[in-house]
């Protein structure tokens, strides 16, 4: 039996010297975090490409404000050959043609719809940048998420390695009092089981923080892996004790503002598409030179103005009218669910983070007192006043305790970035 206790006594000592070994080779505060993911992830490249888009759809649109100019050159030579019917002569005539010119036509009139297609792209790019807004808010979650669980890992392999201490010890106490004859075999079994599964939720948490460095890694937008080491604590630093106007944080959401500025230019759309029953007016103007020889010396010009009004399309602006209007609509209706939705989300964020908060705080009570009574409880069972049953009981809460109290204090970190996200905060932001 004594070779057996040495022995998992030994494999134990080697495990938690092996696995305190941390293979991360760089440390990271959360700012270099955020300052990395600024730059690189590729959902923010994704976002800020959509803007480009709207910014170049915008200017489509605008140049049809502009005049249109166009210029041409054209050379060409050609050969016509005729025969006679009554000598069966045959003659041959070559024909040679240039000329150059300017041409332009400018929109007058069209009942402002190109002007009111304006007004729509702009509002379509606030809506992209609302929409960059909002995917870096999640970028944010994600990314704080990830360095949380990060730190949380390598706090648990500290907690974990103070757990085998202490399963050790009372593997060492017990086997003491089991070869003299006052404990059975069932606390000594039990106490070897229990060093057992410390070791395991060691390993168990070596294996987590690899995952975890590769989960920061990707919300960094790095390309390749390699392992990190997060550095920070568990404070909450946006605690917002004060309970806020959460109607006017919604007012200022990403989500929020993106969907305003659609229904936004979903209003310019409906007056575009009545435009198209106005007439439409245009000038146009050209000048070129024509010959037969090069440079051509006849010039020719002309001005003109020109009126288009539709007639019948069979419904076609109708229709078009009747689309804008039911896409103002769900625009309209779908502002007012998202905001609806934002304020609920806000006050049950709140909440969860005071509740969580309140926990930590609790959580250290009880450890601070499983503590006391543990190593009370070890000097009573040595000397023999209290049984096995009753002290392990004791020890297991001193376990859970340091546990709980890690939980607890990565959950108020977890709900203080939930509260942010729900705020509609960026990587901008940074408490």
């Amino acid at each position: 039996m004594k070779k057996k206790i040495i022995k998992v006594l030994i494999i134990s000592l080697f495990l938690s010297f092996f696995l305190h070994q941390l293979s991360a080779d760089e440390i990271l505060t959360w700012n270099d975090c955020l300052a990395e993911a600024k730059k690189n992830h590729p959902d923010l490249i994704s976002a800020q490409e959509n803007i480009n888009q709207e910014k170049a759809n915008k200017t489509i649109t605008a140049s049809g404000l502009y005049p249109q100019i166009d210029s041409s050159l054209d050379a060409s030579t050609g050969k016509t050959t005729a025969t006679s019917s009554t000598t069966g002569t045959t003659t041959s005539t070559v024909a040679d043609s240039y000329s150059y010119g300017v041409s332009g036509t400018q929109l007058i009139f069209d009942g402002f719809k190109t002007i009111n297609q304006v007004n729509s792209a702009k509002e379509n790019i606030k809506s992209a940048q609302q929409n960059y807004r909002f995917v870096s808010s999640g970028v944010r979650l994600d990314l704080r998420t990830a360095f949380i669980n990060l730190l949380k890992a390598q706090e648990l392999i500290s907690v974990t390695e103070e757990i085998i201490r202490i399963r050790r010890n009372n593997l060492v106490l017990i086997t003491l009092r089991y070869e003299s004859g006052l404990e059975h075999r069932g606390a000594l079994w039990t106490a070897e089981a229990d060093l057992a599964q410390a070791n395991l939720d060691l390993a168990q948490a070596k294996r987590d923080v690899v995952l975890a460095q590769r989960q920061l890694t990707k919300e960094m937008g790095r390309k390749e892996f390699k392992p990190v080491s997060a550095k920070g604590d568990f404070s909450v630093r946006d605690s917002a004790k004060e309970k806020p106007d959460f109607e006017i944080l919604a007012k200022y959401n990403p989500s929020l503002l993106q969907l305003v500025a659609k229904k936004n230019a979903a209003s310019f759309d409906i007056k575009s598409a009545y435009a198209d029953f106005a007439p439409q007016l245009s000038g146009s103007a050209a000048a070129n030179r024509t010959n037969a020889h090069w440079p051509p010396q006849n010039d020719n010009w002309n001005l003109g103005l020109s009126v288009t009004m539709p007639v019948f399309e069979g419904g076609l602006r109708l229709a078009q009218v009747s689309k804008a209007k039911a896409a103002y609509n769900q625009a309209q209706a779908d502002e007012r669910s998202t905001r609806d939705g934002i304020v609920v989300t806000l006050e049950q964020a709140w909440a969860n983070l005071q509740d969580a908060i309140e926990t930590v705080e609790v959580q250290r009570k009880s450890l601070e007192a499983a503590k006391e009574r543990a190593k009370i409880a070890e000097a009573q069972y040595s000397t023999g006043f209290i049984s096995y049953d009753n002290w392990t009981i004791i020890e297991d809460n001193l376990v859970n305790g340091k546990l709980n109290y890690l939980n607890a204090e990565s959950n108020a970190l977890y709900a203080e970035a939930n509260w942010i996200n729900a705020k509609g905060e960026t990587l901008e932001y940074a408490p």
